[in-house]
Protein backbone atom coordinates (compact mmCIF):
# COMPACT_ATOMS: atom_id res chain seq x y z
CA UNK A 1 0.00 0.00 0.00
CA UNK A 2 1.16 3.67 -0.81
CA UNK A 3 0.12 6.07 1.10
CA UNK A 4 0.26 10.25 0.22
CA UNK A 5 0.90 12.59 2.80
CA UNK A 6 0.55 16.49 1.99
CA UNK A 7 -0.55 19.25 3.99
CA UNK A 8 -0.65 23.21 3.46
CA UNK A 9 2.46 25.28 4.01
CA UNK A 10 3.20 24.93 7.42
CA UNK A 11 0.47 22.30 8.33
CA UNK A 12 2.76 20.18 10.16
CA UNK A 13 3.00 17.05 7.92
CA UNK A 14 6.04 16.56 9.01
CA UNK A 15 4.97 15.72 12.86
CA UNK A 16 2.11 12.95 11.03
CA UNK A 17 4.96 11.71 9.16
CA UNK A 18 6.77 11.02 12.60
CA UNK A 19 3.44 9.76 13.77
CA UNK A 20 3.44 7.61 10.96
CA UNK A 21 7.36 6.44 11.09
CA UNK A 22 6.17 5.22 14.77
CA UNK A 23 3.68 2.79 13.42
CA UNK A 24 6.56 1.06 11.49
CA UNK A 25 5.32 2.57 8.03
CA UNK A 26 8.55 3.81 5.92
CA UNK A 27 7.65 7.45 5.45
CA UNK A 28 9.91 8.69 2.07
CA UNK A 29 10.59 12.41 2.48
CA UNK A 30 10.11 13.77 -1.34
CA UNK A 31 10.67 17.36 -0.21
CA UNK A 32 13.82 15.93 1.03
CA UNK A 33 14.76 14.13 -2.57
CA UNK A 34 14.17 17.56 -4.25
CA UNK A 35 16.96 18.95 -2.07
CA UNK A 36 18.78 16.45 -3.92
CA UNK A 37 17.30 16.77 -7.17
CA UNK A 38 18.72 20.59 -7.19
CA UNK A 39 21.70 19.06 -5.83
CA UNK A 40 22.20 16.84 -8.96
CA UNK A 41 21.20 19.48 -11.30
CA UNK A 42 23.08 22.77 -9.87
CA UNK A 43 24.98 22.60 -12.97
CA UNK A 44 21.73 23.34 -14.79
CA UNK A 45 20.37 25.35 -12.33
CA UNK A 46 23.50 27.98 -11.82
CA UNK A 47 23.43 28.77 -16.20
CA UNK A 48 20.04 28.94 -15.91
CA UNK A 49 19.49 31.42 -12.87
CA UNK A 50 22.87 32.89 -12.07
CA UNK A 51 25.77 32.21 -9.81
CA UNK A 52 24.14 35.15 -7.60
CA UNK A 53 22.33 31.63 -6.04
CA UNK A 54 25.37 29.95 -5.35
CA UNK A 55 26.69 29.04 -1.76
CA UNK A 56 30.74 29.59 -0.50
CA UNK A 57 31.09 25.87 -1.11
CA UNK A 58 29.42 25.94 -4.51
CA UNK A 59 26.06 24.05 -3.74
CA UNK A 60 22.92 26.09 -4.73
CA UNK A 61 21.14 28.73 -1.83
CA UNK A 62 17.75 27.10 -1.91
CA UNK A 63 16.25 30.62 -0.03
CA UNK A 64 17.78 32.47 -2.69
CA UNK A 65 16.89 30.32 -5.41
CA UNK A 66 13.23 30.09 -3.92
CA UNK A 67 12.65 34.16 -3.85
CA UNK A 68 13.34 34.05 -8.07
CA UNK A 69 10.84 31.86 -8.65
CA UNK A 70 8.31 32.65 -6.39
CA UNK A 71 5.16 34.63 -7.45
CA UNK A 72 6.60 34.02 -10.95
CA UNK A 73 5.16 31.44 -13.34
CA UNK A 74 7.88 31.19 -15.98
CA UNK A 75 10.72 31.61 -13.50
CA UNK A 76 8.75 28.78 -11.39
CA UNK A 77 8.10 26.34 -14.48
CA UNK A 78 12.01 26.71 -15.88
CA UNK A 79 13.10 25.46 -12.47
CA UNK A 80 10.21 22.66 -12.07
CA UNK A 81 11.28 21.32 -15.79
CA UNK A 82 14.53 21.26 -13.92
CA UNK A 83 14.18 19.57 -10.97
CA UNK A 84 10.98 17.54 -10.91
CA UNK A 85 11.98 15.14 -13.25
CA UNK A 86 14.93 13.89 -11.20
CA UNK A 87 13.16 14.38 -8.03
CA UNK A 88 10.58 11.74 -9.15
CA UNK A 89 13.74 9.09 -10.78
CA UNK A 90 14.78 9.16 -7.07
CA UNK A 91 11.09 8.94 -5.59
CA UNK A 92 10.14 5.60 -8.24
CA UNK A 93 14.45 4.75 -7.21
CA UNK A 94 12.98 4.15 -3.64
CA UNK A 95 9.88 2.93 -3.75
CA UNK A 96 11.45 0.11 -5.71
CA UNK A 97 13.70 -0.42 -3.37
CA UNK A 98 11.34 -1.13 -0.69
CA UNK A 99 10.07 -3.92 -2.70
CA UNK A 100 6.37 -3.77 -2.11
CA UNK A 101 6.47 -2.46 1.39
CA UNK A 102 3.66 -0.45 2.75
CA UNK A 103 5.19 3.31 2.67
CA UNK A 104 4.52 6.50 3.14
CA UNK A 105 4.89 9.55 0.68
CA UNK A 106 5.58 12.69 2.06
CA UNK A 107 5.10 16.16 0.09
CA UNK A 108 3.87 19.27 -0.40
CA UNK A 109 3.77 19.08 -4.29
CA UNK A 110 1.92 15.26 -3.86
CA UNK A 111 -0.05 15.71 -7.16
CA UNK A 112 2.92 16.57 -9.00
CA UNK A 113 4.99 13.25 -8.07
CA UNK A 114 5.22 10.19 -10.44
CA UNK A 115 3.55 7.98 -7.72
CA UNK A 116 0.07 9.95 -7.71
CA UNK A 117 -1.82 8.02 -9.62
CA UNK A 118 -0.77 4.77 -7.43
CA UNK A 119 -1.91 6.41 -4.48
CA UNK A 120 -4.12 4.07 -2.14
CA UNK A 121 -4.97 6.97 0.16
CA UNK A 122 -4.68 10.48 0.83
CA UNK A 123 -3.70 12.00 4.33
CA UNK A 124 -4.15 15.97 4.00
CA UNK A 125 -2.66 17.94 6.91
CA UNK A 126 -4.78 21.06 7.88
CA UNK A 127 -4.17 23.70 10.67
CA UNK A 128 -5.89 27.47 11.08
CA UNK A 129 -4.24 30.07 9.38
CA UNK A 130 -3.06 31.73 11.87
CA UNK A 131 -1.55 28.80 13.09
CA UNK A 132 0.32 28.07 10.34
CA UNK A 133 1.72 31.86 10.24
CA UNK A 134 2.64 31.90 13.41
CA UNK A 135 4.76 28.40 12.80
CA UNK A 136 6.06 29.66 9.58
CA UNK A 137 7.34 33.01 11.03
CA UNK A 138 9.00 30.92 13.91
CA UNK A 139 10.84 28.35 11.53
CA UNK A 140 11.95 30.38 8.06
CA UNK A 141 11.85 33.77 9.55
CA UNK A 142 10.18 35.34 6.49
CA UNK A 143 9.00 39.17 5.97
CA UNK A 144 5.69 38.95 7.50
CA UNK A 145 4.30 40.39 4.04
CA UNK A 146 6.10 36.94 2.51
CA UNK A 147 4.67 34.52 4.69
CA UNK A 148 1.01 35.68 4.06
CA UNK A 149 1.65 35.74 0.33
CA UNK A 150 2.73 32.50 0.79
CA UNK A 151 -0.33 31.34 2.59
CA UNK A 152 -2.62 33.11 -0.03
CA UNK A 153 -1.48 31.21 -2.96
CA UNK A 154 -2.62 27.98 -1.74
CA UNK A 155 -6.34 28.80 -1.75
CA UNK A 156 -7.01 26.13 -4.16
CA UNK A 157 -4.92 23.21 -2.35
CA UNK A 158 -7.40 20.73 -1.41
CA UNK A 159 -9.13 20.53 -4.51
CA UNK A 160 -6.64 18.84 -6.91
CA UNK A 161 -6.97 16.01 -4.16
CA UNK A 162 -10.30 15.45 -4.40
CA UNK A 163 -10.02 14.97 -8.18
CA UNK A 164 -8.12 11.76 -8.05
CA UNK A 165 -9.51 8.13 -7.31
CA UNK A 166 -7.67 7.60 -3.76
CA UNK A 167 -9.26 7.98 -0.65
CA UNK A 168 -9.31 11.34 1.14
CA UNK A 169 -8.56 11.57 5.33
CA UNK A 170 -7.93 15.04 6.89
CA UNK A 171 -5.82 15.53 10.16
CA UNK A 172 -6.55 18.64 11.35
CA UNK A 173 -2.98 20.31 13.54
CA UNK A 174 -3.81 22.92 15.37
CA UNK A 175 -0.77 22.59 17.52
CA UNK A 176 0.72 26.03 19.30
CA UNK A 177 0.82 24.55 22.86
CA UNK A 178 -2.93 23.21 22.98
CA UNK A 179 -3.09 20.41 26.15
CA UNK A 180 -4.23 17.07 24.89
CA UNK A 181 -3.19 18.01 20.58
CA UNK A 182 -0.53 15.48 20.53
CA UNK A 183 -2.79 12.85 21.87
CA UNK A 184 -5.35 13.36 19.71
CA UNK A 185 -3.32 13.76 16.72
CA UNK A 186 -2.24 9.93 17.21
CA UNK A 187 -6.02 8.54 18.17
CA UNK A 188 -6.51 10.10 14.58
CA UNK A 189 -3.90 8.59 12.55
CA UNK A 190 -4.31 5.22 14.66
CA UNK A 191 -8.42 5.37 13.32
CA UNK A 192 -7.25 6.23 10.09
CA UNK A 193 -4.48 3.13 9.78
CA UNK A 194 -7.24 0.57 11.41
CA UNK A 195 -9.83 1.94 8.75
CA UNK A 196 -7.61 1.14 5.88
CA UNK A 197 -6.28 -2.48 7.40
CA UNK A 198 -2.91 -1.44 8.42
CA UNK A 199 -3.33 -1.77 12.26
CA UNK A 200 -6.28 -3.48 14.50
CA UNK A 201 -7.92 -1.48 17.17
CA UNK A 202 -6.23 -3.56 19.89
CA UNK A 203 -3.24 -1.04 19.13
Amino acid sequence: MIIGLTGMYCAGKNFIASLLERRGLAVLDVDRLGHTAIENKQAAIFARFGRDIQNSDGSVNRRLLGAKVFGNEGELAALEALVHPEANRLTEERVAALNGKNCVINAALLHRSSVFERLDCIIVVGAPRIVRLIRAKRRDKLPLAVLIKRLSSQKQFTAQYFSGKADIYRVENPGIGRIGSDARLKRRIDAILVSIGLINETV
